[in-house]
């Protein structure tokens, strides 16, 4: 849990400010461009359309400023013959227009003409037409156009041209002042321009610490005034110039700078709200790739405007933006959407969410929701994270993400909300990171724990079992019920005086090799070797369920295993072998025993010598498995032929002992029927039924169920039969060797 706390402590500090983590701000603004790119709808709006000043107008027409004459015919165009519904100018007519010559004349009627009476009075009537700004400020007296202007913040605080008024009464405020971006200059348009056309929007745009344009503000202040953007000025003109008033968040309005969360307009008792951030921005809803080939706006050449080529009509009812893409205007700018984005169009997608009735901030409670998300899903991890297994972690980790993701968008596209994202994903993957690396560093340093504990007798399955709750085991001794396997290798002796050394260690080792798979392939674990003897037991360390039956499986295996390698044997004209294997079940001493010298994990206790017994009865009955009672009891699922009841050396209670034939269902019929002809025989045998033994004896002749056992039995037969009734004879047989 603590090293999930290290990347949940970082990212706290950083969402509350107190820590700035430049990697998550560059991480938050490259998701929210991102998420913007996805949801853009890259559809043409064809209630905007913007008047480009392009290289090719320019070509037609001259460079940039063209006269204001032209600038008259050009906006007459637009009103009369177009019928826009509102012009908005994204440049500034910061000077005098002096292209007619107007000033020189009058300095020629002031100078050296000044006794020309004709001349005066030939300027006075032609200096109407050549007064360019007057014939343009007549133009827009009383239309519905917004002029544009830009702000400036410099050592100097220079001014220049005229303001429009603020757009916010003063009185709405009560003497308070908004968090809003603030200048100390301005350029602005001509005074008579401004008089003939007095509602104007600054053009500024907001840059983000990557240089890249997010969002558009709404409102700046200048002198203690606010005025108001190009792309709203055009939007209240268009709705009739409904007034400004502050829309303050709940409790705020008593704070020195409160916090304005809408700019409301308000109109004949209606309120619209326009959603803003702490620097009264809104982030600008780009519709797609800007540019003429966007394909969100329909760009038209001003020079076909002023030249007259667009049919009547053609922007009926539109809002006309005039602006520029040309890079010499510099006028381009870095966008989410694209590098050299025009600004013009930047308030044309502000514009068109304002329409849209769509607007995205980011609200001044991001800073306590990113809190609680962070902490939400931090504590979340920290908690179940070190509970769970990989894969849980893994599905936990990612549903957290996605459900954080889900959320973002949710947020984003119903409610227009930016809300951060990189802090609270940074936290989900550097917590399932330093868990999982935490995680497997312990793990590999209990994996090496337990491997260093247990050597190479505990499969490395059961050790990864064994890694997950590395606690629970030890070399400490224990009284469990288990079962242990003794399998010893027929005629390995004789072999051994004919072979040479290297050949007989080449052929025991892979003899060990093979039964060893097979034992740990059922889960058993190596006790010993012993010469050529392997002991092996299942149920510890690890607890398993079934471990009689899985010992069985694993005898089963390893004869199999022994007649693959007699027939590899017989193939390269090389000795075979025979193995006999003893199995017991029951309760055991498991633990680590030895000296100070040498010490091994191994078992002991009255039920393993009992399976050292019984491997040595497989020659004395001629079968290579031999299992006891308990062994059988506890191994359902296959199918057992009775061997005999026996008493072995230091025991004296009789016990059953049993050869497993195979798994149910995989035992031929005739075995099955041989096998019952076996069972219905020894019954007899123990009944001391001779009439019906010998009855029986032909039948089970033609079809022996194994080995010498047949012959074991005929031998006793002929010995019990000239003995006496017995009424106490239990049919048991007693070995007084090992």
């Amino acid at each position: 849990m603590g090293v999930v706390l290290l990347p949940l402590l970082l990212a706290l500090l950083h969402a509350t400010g107190m820590l700035a983590v430049p990697v998550l701000e560059r991480l938050d603004l490259l998701i929210y461009d991102a998420r913007l790119r996805a949801a853009m709808p890259r559809t043409l709006d064809d209630r905007i359309a913007i008047i480009d000043i392009d290289e090719d107008s320019l070509e037609r027409v001259g460079h940039w400023p063209w006269g204001r004459d032209k600038l008259a015919r050009f906006t007459q165009e637009l009103l009369e013959r177009q019928q826009a519904a509102v012009i908005g100018f994204d440049v500034v007519f910061a000077e005098p227009d002096g292209s007619s010559g107007l000033a020189s004349l009058q300095s020629l009627a002031q100078g050296p003409l000044r006794g020309q009476a004709s001349f005066a009075a030939q300027l006075e009537r032609i200096a109407p037409d050549l007064d360019f700004d007057a014939r343009f400020a007549r133009t827009l007296e009383g239309q519905n156009v917004v002029l544009g202007y830009y702000f400036t913040s410099d050592r100097d605080g220079r001014a220049r041209g005229t303001l429009p008024a603020p757009a916010l009464d003063p009185a709405y405020l009560q003497g308070r002042s908004l968090r809003s971006t603030t200048w100390n200059g301005h350029g602005s348009n001509i005074a008579m321009l401004a008089r003939a056309a007095p509602v104007a929007g600054f053009f500024n745009a907001m840059n983000d610490d990557d240089g890249v344009v997010r969002s558009l503000p709404l409102l700046a202040e200048y002198q203690g005034q606010y005025y108001e953007s190009l792309a709203l000025a055009v939007f209240r003109v268009l709705l009739g110039m409904p007034e400004v008033r502050p829309g303050f968040a709940p409790g705020g309005a008593g704070a020195a700078a409160p916090a304005l969360q809408a700019i409301e307009l308000h109109q004949e008792g209606r309120s619209l709200p326009l959603p803003v951030d702490e620097r009264l921005a809104t982030l600008v809803p780009y519709r797609g790739p800007g540019g003429p080939q966007g394909g969100s706006f329909r760009y038209i050449p001003a020079a076909d405007v002023l030249e007259g080529r667009l049919p009547a009509a053609s922007l009926q009812g539109q809002i006309v933006l005039v602006g520029s893409t040309t890079p010499g205007l510099q006028d381009l700018r870095a966008t989410p959407v694209g590098g050299a984005y025009p600004g013009v169009e930047a308030h044309a997608n502000m514009i068109a969410g304002f329409l849209d009735g769509k607007s995205t901030v980011r609200p001044d409670y991001a800073i306590g929701f990113d809190v609680l998300q962070i902490l939400g899903a931090g504590l979340l991890l920290a908690v179940a994270l070190p509970l769970l297994s990989a894969g849980a972690a893994v599905s936990l980790s990612l549903g957290t993400l996605g459900g954080l993701v889900a959320l973002n968008l949710w947020l984003y596209q119903v409610h227009g909300l930016a809300m951060p994202l990189a802090a609270v994903l940074a936290v989900v993957l550097l917590a399932y990171a330093l868990n999982m690396s935490y995680g497997y560093f312990v793990e590999s340093r209990a994996k090496r724990g337990l491997a260093q504990l247990f050597g190479t007798y505990v499969p490395p399955e059961l050790v990864d079992e064994m890694v997950l709750e590395p606690e629970r085991y030890s070399m400490q001794a224990a009284s469990r019920d288990l079962t242990v396997m003794f399998c010893d290798m027929r005629g390995f002796t004789a072999m051994s005086e004919r072979m040479e050394p290297v050949q007989l260690q080449a052929l025991l080792n892979d003899i060990f090799t093979r039964l060893t798979q097979v034992i740990r392939q059922r889960r058993g674990t190596i006790d010993k070797y012993m010469g050529d003897c392997v002991m092996a037991f299942w149920g510890a360390p690890v607890e398993t369920p079934g471990h009689a039956a899985l010992a069985v499986q694993a005898a089963l295996g390893m004869v199999q295993a022994v007649q693959a390698l007699n027939a590899e044997h017989r193939a390269r004209t090389l000795p075979e072998i025979g193995v006999g294997i003893g199995m017991n079940t029951g309760a055991m001493c498991v633990g680590d025993m030895g000296s100070d010298i040498r010490r091994s994990y191994t078992v002991i206790g009255d039920a393993v010598n009992l399976g050292s017994r019984l491997e040595g009865l497989c020659k004395v009955y001629g079968v290579e498995i031999v299992a006891s009672e308990t062994t059988h009891a506890q191994a359902p699922g296959f199918v057992w032929q009775e061997l005999d009841r026996v008493c072995v050396k230091g025991k004296e209670q009789a016990v059953a002992i049993y050869r497993p034939l195979g798994v149910e269902g995989a035992v031929d019929d005739g075995l099955l029927q041989a096998l019952a002809l076996w069972h219905e025989w020894l019954a007899a045998f123990r009944a001391q039924d001779w009439t019906r033994c010998d009855a029986l004896w032909p039948a089970l002749q033609s079809r022996p169920p194994g080995g010498n056992l047949l012959a074991l039995y005929a031998q006793r037969l002929q010995t019990q039969r000239v003995l006496p009734y017995n009424p106490d004879w239990d049919g048991a047989t007693h070995f007084d060797t090992k």
